[in-house]
């Protein structure tokens, strides 16, 4: 039954974490297999050109929570702290949408700074990749039901897998499927979709994975033969190596040198932890789909950003090649969306808050675009994007902008740009600066206007160009990701 205008929608959004735009098999991408984000391409729209506006984790997830670019809420990587949030943006969407009456939870990895701050769920539950102290770790709420569920696994440091030097090396879960933090996060959300309550729910489902390191539980370790997967993509190397920080993050994480068939292995456990995801949204909309206002729920489904999983020479993040920035995005409400339907129009995570307010009668887009009318045919796509990373005015900041077929990317550090078109190339193999210099001249104008037009941002700019500074290698450090209190490696071989 199509959803009547006096009763507001359920809102459910599930989110994963650092999951590739090309990880849905129904969208054409037959290296993997999900059948239940399968289901939902059929259930309502595939947005097939999204992105996040600044591709690493918490920018993305304040940018959901607020519906402002981090232009706005200051947050432009995750080692430069933002603050004041809500105070610069307003409140947080399930503040909003707790106040217009609807019952809202939380659950998962929300990776904000601090860690506990209040987002306005009345139901706030954690699982996080990481906490600093040991007391944080033994509160997680994953971890305590780990402990009580299975005592036998309170002697891990890390729940997810190792991290460190281990962080791209294919690893297995050290517990059972069904003790994972994905298990516990998918009861609990079920738990939560089938509460008794007069009131609409707004759920927020977020999930660790496929975010590294990459270990899914027997058997998704060993779905996928490491000799069916593609090869990283790579492109001319004065384009992959224009942008030092990518061999600054390799760096960091262990992952300067590795060889193809570890790449390989490595998507094959990528696209291991993947099915397992969806095997988990599969048991979450069989929940939706069982109260009688099923039907009358709008679905959504994204990720904070990708990975680049070997492609132009690089792994993790932080960057506006495709496979980093662009990411999954598919919206569902039967009656109200159409079904199993295709939209190349572009699309931001930062529309998400816009999205949600429209479904719940009172629209408030703040920074983003209204995709509930764009879907309905009401009204047109964006026609350009913008996206930033890093502190403006230093060398780590770099921008892009989307228009049409074109990329257009500025790098702070030496001044460089670069200039893809999407349909000719899309592996973003070849730079078209020479070939389309007015392009390169408007976009580069666009990207100056909105950096501009914002206290934050301006230092990015100088006079009518991107501020550039010489070019300097970016110092290469490792990230010793560990936890419980663990600050090093243990006592090795003395150095002489």
């Amino acid at each position: 039954m199509p959803p009547s205008s006096s009763s507001p929608p359920n809102i459910l959004f599930v989110m994963t974490d650092q999951q590739r735009f090309d990880t849905i098999a129904a969208l054409g991408h037959a290296h993997v297999r999900t059948p239940n984000l399968d289901r939902l391409v059929r259930r309502g729209a595939a947005l097939t050109n999204a992105y996040t506006t600044c591709p690493v984790c918490v920018p993305a997830r304040y940018s959901i929570m607020t519906g402002c670019e981090p232009s706005k809420t200051s947050w432009l990587s995750n080692w430069a702290p933002g603050d004041r949030v809500s105070e610069r943006c307003g409140p947080y969407l399930a503040t909003t949408l707790a106040a217009r009456g609807y019952r809202t939870w939380g659950l998962g990895k929300f990776h904000t700074e601090p860690r506990h701050e209040p987002l306005g769920f009345q139901t706030h539950e954690y699982s996080e990749e990481l906490w600093p102290t040991e007391s944080e770790f033994l509160g997680d709420d994953y971890v305590k039901w780990l402990r009580a569920r299975a005592p036998a696994f309170a002697h891990l440091e890390q729940v997810h897998g190792e991290r460190s030097d281990m962080y791209y090396v294919p690893q297995m879960r050290p517990m059972p499927a069904d003790l994972t933090v994905e298990a516990w996060l998918t009861g609990r959300a079920i738990e939560e979709i089938t509460r008794p309550d007069a009131r609409p729910y707004f759920g927020f489902v977020s999930f660790v994975t496929p975010h590294p390191p990459i270990a899914p539980p027997i058997p998704y370790n060993r779905m996928f033969n490491p000799d069916d997967m593609p090869a990283p993509v790579l492109g001319d190397p004065a384009i992959d190596r224009a942008d030092d920080y990518l061999a600054w993050m390799n760096h960091a994480v262990w992952a300067e040198d590795i060889p193809v068939p570890q790449a390989r292995q490595l998507r094959a456990r990528y696209f291991g932890s993947i099915a397992f995801i969806d095997d988990c949204i599969g048991r979450i909309i069989d929940a939706v789909e069982a109260r009688p206002d099923g039907d009358n729920t709008l679905i959504c489904f994204y990720s904070d950003h990708g990975d680049h999983m070997g492609d132009h020479r690089a792994w993790q993040k932080e960057s506006f090649f495709e496979a980093a920035c662009r990411v999954p995005f598919l919206v569902s409400w039967p009656g109200r969306i159409p079904a199993n339907t295709r939209h190349a129009g572009l699309a931001a995570l930062t529309d998400l808050f816009g999205l949600a307010t429209s479904a719940s009668g009172q629209p408030e887009l703040r920074d983003g675009h209204d995709l509930l009318g764009m879907l309905g045919a009401a009204k047109p796509a964006r026609e350009t994007l913008i996206g930033m990373f890093g502190t403006p005015g230093t060398r780590q900041f770099k921008c892009m902008v989307r228009s049409g077929d074109w990329k257009y990317l500025g790098l702070a550090n030496g001044g460089r740009e670069l200039l893809f078109n999407l349909r000719d190339d899309p592996a973003e193999s070849r730079d078209f600066a020479a070939a389309a210099p007015a392009t390169l001249v408007a976009l580069r104008a666009e990207a100056v206007r909105v950096l501009s037009a914002r206290e934050f941002t301006r230092p990015a700019v100088e006079g009518a160009a991107l501020k550039a500074l010489p070019f300097e290698p970016f110092p290469r450090v490792r990230i010793k990701q560990f936890a419980r209190g663990v600050t090093d490696f243990g006592q090795g071989p003395s150095a002489s």
